[in-house]
């Protein structure tokens, strides 16, 4: 009998090797068809990596990617804002149904006494979203003053995030960054600290994520790669337009490495930084199938349906990935610092290859 067993846990392990390897060969073969550029990571179950690197962190000095290079993670950040909104509630410091004006008393918009702590995670609180230009040619000709010019996170909140409303509260879903700037803000008011503090604070440094923190226009951040991007139909990489990348605050400010994230995404899955009952209502699907800072779905692989979470990032070149398959207990991690691939199929398809 124990011949037996052996022979099943053997049988079973050149299975899921064999598999692995195939997401691995599948990886390759993509990165090489399609020129891209970052860093992917796939952890299985049983704690099994894969980890790849492909490209140029700088194409000029032909400097190349590899795990440890730091890239700009954008909307991801909104995955670690929500963390700390929810550990606050958690604590009874603050009701995910109590308006914005019970936090932030000075707040001057017309959201402060109708828009709830919830509606701002879940993209329903009906404020307009302040990013004006929604596409490259617009960009180039116009630019994108939010972001190319100066504001500090007060600024941010006063003149960009506390518009009139632009639909009632909890009744239409509109992704957009003023919702997470406002929760950027509770945050700080909350704990007396600023927005970035309270992330080191709480999560970086206890989960020794010494590759993470938020990007600033003045400072030089080691091994951070340069993004490029498709700034018109020539197909040609140019740099992204300057940019002071805190005026994404807490909506999108945030660099990091796949390993770091995959420490979040550890931690997250295992109840350390959120009680299960907690991680369970951020994923709870509202409207467009948004939880609390993420996307969360059905994702069919294999014959079979599967509940996953996804928090992309795209910020001009900028593409990046954090993707779970909940019953599989499998992490996606993808972060890219090119415009010439669709990320979000891309990282649905290792995960389809990737479940067993």
């Amino acid at each position: 009998m124990r011949c037996i067993v052996v022979m099943i846990c053997l049988l079973c392990s050149a299975r899921l090797f064999a598999q692995n390897d195939a997401v691995a060969d599948f990886v390759d073969e993509y990165a090489n068809a399609h020129n891209y550029s970052g860093s992917i990571l796939v952890q299985w179950h049983d704690g099994t990596n894969l980890i790849r690197s492909y490209g140029l962190a700088s194409i000029p000095f032909r400097v190349a990617n590899t795990s440890q290079t730091r890239f700009k993670i954008a909307s991801i950040t909104k995955l670690f804002t929500s963390v700390l909104i929810l550990q606050l509630v958690e604590q009874g410091r603050l009701a995910l149904d109590q308006p914005i004006k019970t936090y932030l008393p000075d707040y001057v918009g017309e959201a402060g006494s109708k828009v709830t702590i919830q509606q701002l995670l879940n993209h329903t609180s009906g404020l307009p979203s302040f990013d004006a230009v929604t596409d490259q040619a617009t960009a180039l000709k116009q630019g994108i003053p939010v972001y190319q010019l100066p504001h500090t996170s007060d600024q941010l909140l006063a003149q960009f995030s506390s518009g009139k409303l632009i639909s009632t509260p909890g009744e239409k879903f509109n992704y957009n960054n003023a919702d997470y700037v406002v929760l950027g803000q509770i945050i700080s008011r909350m704990c007396g600290q600023p927005y970035e503090q309270v992330l080191k604070e709480r999560i970086l440094d206890p989960l020794h994520m010494i590759d993470s923190g938020v990007l600033h226009h003045g400072d030089i951040v080691d091994r951070l790669a340069d993004s490029y991007w498709y700034p018109d139909d020539k197909k040609v990489l140019s740099r992204e337009l300057p940019v002071y990348p805190e005026n994404w605050y807490a909506a999108g400010a945030m660099y990091s490495t796949t390993g770091d994230l995959l420490k979040f995404a550890n931690a997250l899955f295992a109840g350390r930084l959120i009680a299960p009952a907690t991680l369970q209502q951020m994923i709870k699907p509202g409207l467009d199938e948004y939880g609390d800072g993420l996307w969360s779905y059905q994702l069919t692989a294999k014959g079979a349906k599967h509940p996953v979470i996804k928090r992309p990032g795209l910020i001009m070149g900028t593409q990046a990935q954090f993707f779970h398959v909940m019953d599989q207990d499998i992490t996606i991690i993808m972060l890219g610092n090119t415009s010439v691939i669709d990320s979000d199929a891309l990282v649905e398809d290792i995960a389809k290859r990737a479940i067993h």
